[in-house]
This record gives C-alpha cells, structure tokens and sequence, in this order.
C-alpha cells in the first residue's frame, strides 16, 4: 500500500475553507499452499477512507468517514462495515484551545498516554470526549481531557479515561533564562482509567472472585535539557495496581524510565538512550488483548530499518517487561580528505541491547506476582548492530553500503525455539540519469542460523538474497520489480512488480506478486501480516 496526504482548498463556505484528502486501497489474493497464503471468499477486499476538514479562523471541523469492505488481509476483521468513523469541533487561540469530539493527545513520550492513529497498523485509539489546553503564561501549558476509547466501530463508553497534564519552560517565564543557552523545560502528568467491576475468579484459588480496582492511575514527571550542543531528555512513570489479562490479573505496580542523551555538531552527532519498563500495560478495559485499547506507548528504542532483510525480524516492545540500550553515532567524512573524497562520505552506526527483566515468582493470578531488581538483566530478546557507509561516486550516482548483525529471541513474538543469529549485507546504487529520470538498484544478502521446519512454521528462517530494480521518470511515473529468494534452509520465492503515476495531488499505484507473512512494526507496535499472493492497488487524491 501507498499513501499519500496532501492539502489542497477550497474557499466560499461561510467565508472558511474545505480541505480534505481521499484514500482507497484494495487488494486481490490466491490461495498459495507454499508461502501459506488463504483462499479469499470474497476475492476483493478493500480499505477506504475520506477525511474532511472545515477552517474558519480559530474554528475548525472535521470528520473522517471510512469503509472496510471486506477488510484487506492482516487488518481485524471486527473493522468490517462503512459509517462516520470520527468527527470532532476545535476552537484554538493562543489563550485557549477547546476541541470536542474525536482527538489524538499525548502527555511526554506517551508513558502514560498517547491516543494516536496509524492506519499502516489498523490501529486508532482516538479518545471521544473533551480535549482543553490552556497557556496562562508565557513558558506555561495545562492540559485536561476526559473521555472514552475508540474500539473499531464503537466506543467503550463504560470505561472513562481521564487526564491533566503540566509543562514550564524556565526560559519562558525566568525573564533572565530568556537568552540563556541552557533550555530548562519541567512536566508532569496524571491519567486515571474507570472501568466497571466483573467477575474474575482465580483457576489456582476456585471460588475466589478478585477485587478488582474500578479506578487506576499513572502518573509521570519529566525533563527536558539541552545546553549547546548537548541535550538530556529523561521521563519517569508510575502505574498503580491494574490487574488485567496481559499481565495474568496480577496486583504489582508498574514503572518505567526512559533516558536520552544527544551531542552533535557540524558532521557529527552521537546519541545514547536507555530504558526499562516492568508492569506497564495500560488499556481502558482489562479484558482485552492485541494492540487496540493502550491508553499509552511504551517507545522502542530499536532502529527502523527500511531495508528488507533488515527489517525481516523487527523488534515488538514488550510492555510487560523489558530493559535495553540503544547507541546511535553519525559522521561525516569531510572532502577532500583521503576517505572522504571529493564529495565526502557518511558513516553511520547504530547498535540495540533488550533483554528482559530478572523477576522472582511470588505467585500467579491476585498475587503481587513478582520481585524484580532494578539492575539485573532477564533473558536476552534482541541485538541489533549495523553499519551504513554512504558515498556519491560522482554528481549523479551515490552508493550506500550496509552491513547488519541481529540475534532475535522468538519468545518476544509469543513463540519457542532457539535464538536467530542472522547476518545481512546491503548495497544500494542510485543513478540520476537526468534531472527528472532516477534509476535504483538494491541487492541484499542474508545468512542466517535458523532453518526452517513445518513445527515452528516461520517463514523468515534460512539464507536468503534479495535483488530490486527501481525507475522513476519524468517526474510522474516509477515502475519497480524486485524478489526475495529463500536458497538455503528456507522457503518460498517472493516476487513483486509495481507500477505508479502522480498527477499533482493524485497518485495511483498497482502491485504483483507475493508477500511473506510475518510482523509489521511501526515503533515497536506491530500488527500481524498474513502471507498474500495477487494484486494490489492503492488510490489517493486532496483537495
């Protein structure tokens, strides 16, 4: 799938504008007994959405309608139907901000809180309620919202999440801190969940009904620094006792930390960042499992790759408990210089650590559950090392090399079996032939340890190499085919072609071939994708 969101407008309603944007994707597949991919009953499935939105001054308003008919494969079937998904009314100032209805929010990293949307994941968790932000002073912003959650097609009306939030800038209202090159910003936060009594009774205890807490809290506190070329940003929270099925209805509190560090320059920068997080699954209704109903975000700290190989085993955040690091360096060999040549060259390295949580057992269902020390490490889940090396060959061609190094734990996706050690070489050559003509090769190499069995039945095992052909041409059009082949250990031959044309705000875009089941993963949130072999398209336009 593609999207593409623009903004075009239109003027004449009630002296306001019209904005909007218009997305359909479909999608056609056959059953293929060796990659796994299912007959389709209905041979067509689609996603399709229009979001429109009013302007007028400081007001504002909007509504999203969307249609899942059926839904395209890996996105829940409980989408299925057409209708107004969201809407919402929006006042905004520099004083006051008011916005009713459907709104996405997000205190700090979202520790506590983020209502967001992805469509790539078929994730919304929009709150509908009230959303008031108020700056009283200059370097000051309160926030306040109530509402509930939304679930698909419905919203979960009897549960009611709740949240105020606070942030001070020092340079804003320290008149002498105005000019200063130290930046000093301070917010706290606090969000509280309701949700009705149930009955739960304990397998280990028969007769015994938990007393399940009908409000939960979290509350958070953080910092943001930056001196120069430095910055720290850290984040601590806090979650009361939330029993709930992703963590066996156990009563122990959750915490997390989060800390990031920055130094850059002029051709370099270097970041490091650390977090732990134990216990922090935090929905609006306890009973419910997948990735719908967060109130808040636990962020990964893993690189994105975009790479295919490297991106074959992406990391899933573990919000019940994990500890990593993460090391990411950036720079840039100067010209002229032996190495750096006539243009320069850009290295690029980035290496992850998670591992889960030591814990000692204290009990299961309406117990504490565990103890956990801070310091002490858990199994390891993921490693992942890579080096990029980015050079122009000439004014018009630049080639980027990539090597990467990951051991993946399958228990972090629910599953048993040994670590995968997996090797993969990148090399990645773009020609500019002419100023709107753009010709891309890709070749990519995996080796890996794991072979393939019909027990475990993961596709991803074994050696694999890759080959993709890119061209985009006057400005408008660009055709691709790549293929991805499992040559030892493996299984399946994974082929593609693609074709797309961009007329202003429209672009349409169609694709063939065959697609490998496994984990798509935005951030460390991640849906499953089934295995499909067909067609598809995909169409957006604004206005």
């Amino acid at each position: 799938m593609v999207l593409l969101c623009g903004s075009a407008f239109a003027q004449g309603i009630l002296g306001g504008h019209v904005t909007g944007n218009i997305q359909l994707d479909g999608q056609i597949s056959h059953a293929d007994t060796v990659i796994g991919a299912q007959n389709v009953p209905e041979k067509l499935l689609s996603n399709s959405r229009a979001d429109i939105l009013y302007t007028n001054g400081n007001f504002s308003a909007g509504l999203r309608f969307e249609a899942y008919l059926n839904p395209m494969l890996g996105f829940d079937a409980r989408y299925k139907g057409a209708g107004i998904a969201n809407y919402f009314a929006s006042y905004q100032s520099e004083l006051l901000s008011v916005t009713a209805g459907n709104f996405y929010e997000q205190f700090g990293s979202g520790m506590i809180l983020r209502a967001y949307e992805d469509r790539y994941l078929g994730l919304d968790n929009s709150i509908r309620g009230l959303n008031v932000t108020l700056r009283p002073f200059k370097g000051v912003t309160l926030k306040a919202l109530a509402g509930s959650q939304r679930f698909f097609w419905i919203y979960q009306t009897s549960s009611l999440v709740r949240g105020l939030d606070g942030e001070v800038n020092l340079n804003g209202i320290i008149n002498s801190m105005a000019e200063s090159k130290l930046r000093l910003t301070f917010g706290a936060g606090f969000v509280s969940k309701y949700e009705p009594d149930e009955l739960i009774t304990s397998i280990e205890t028969p007769g015994y009904k938990l007393n399940l807490p009908r409000n939960v809290g979290a509350g958070a506190v953080r910092m943001d620094l930056n001196y120069g070329n430095w910055s720290l940003q850290a984040e601590y929270a806090h979650k009361g006792q939330d029993p709930n099925i992703m963590n066996n209805y156990i009563y122990r509190d959750g915490e997390a930390l989060m800390v990031n560090a920055t130094y850059s320059q002029k051709g370099f920068s270097a970041n490091i960042q650390a977090k732990r997080n134990d216990n922090m699954c935090f929905k609006s209704v306890r009973s419910e499992s997948g990735e719908m109903l967060y109130i808040n975000y636990i962020p990964a700290i893993t690189k994105q790759h975009t790479y295919a190989f490297l991106s074959m085993y992406p990391y899933a955040t573990q919000t019940t408990g994990e500890m990593g690091v993460q090391g990411d360096v950036m720079y840039k060999i100067k010209k002229g210089t032996l190495l750096g040549g006539k243009y320069g060259t850009d290295i690029h390295l980035n290496g992850a650590v998670i591992t889960g949580i030591d814990t000692n057992t204290l009990g299961g269902v309406g117990t504490d559950g565990y103890t956990s020390s801070w310091f002490k490490t858990g199994d390891l889940y993921y490693t992942d090392l890579s080096l990029e090396v980015a050079k122009k060959l000439s004014s018009s061609t630049k080639l980027t090399c990539t090597y990467g190094y990951q051991i993946f734990n399958p228990i972090v996706e629910g599953h048993g079996g040994d670590l995968h050690h997996n090797h993969v070489v990148v090399a990645d050559l773009t020609w500019k032939v002419s100023k709107k003509n753009v010709l891309r090769f890709e070749a990519e190499w995996m080796g890996s340890d794991s072979k393939y069995s019909r027990d475990v039945d993961d596709k991803r095992c074994g050696d694999w190499i890759m080959g993709l052909v890119e061209y985009n041409f006057a400005g408008s059009w660009f055709i691709s085919a790549s293929d991805q082949y499992a040559y030892k250990d493996g299984i399946g031959n994974y082929y593609n072609v693609s074709v797309g044309y961009t007329h202003g705000a429209t672009r349409l875009q169609l694709g063939y071939g065959k697609q490998r089941e496994g984990l798509l993963c935005i951030g460390g949130v991640c849906r499953q994708v089934p295995a499909s072999n067909g067609l598809t398209f995909s169409l957006t336009t604004s206005f």
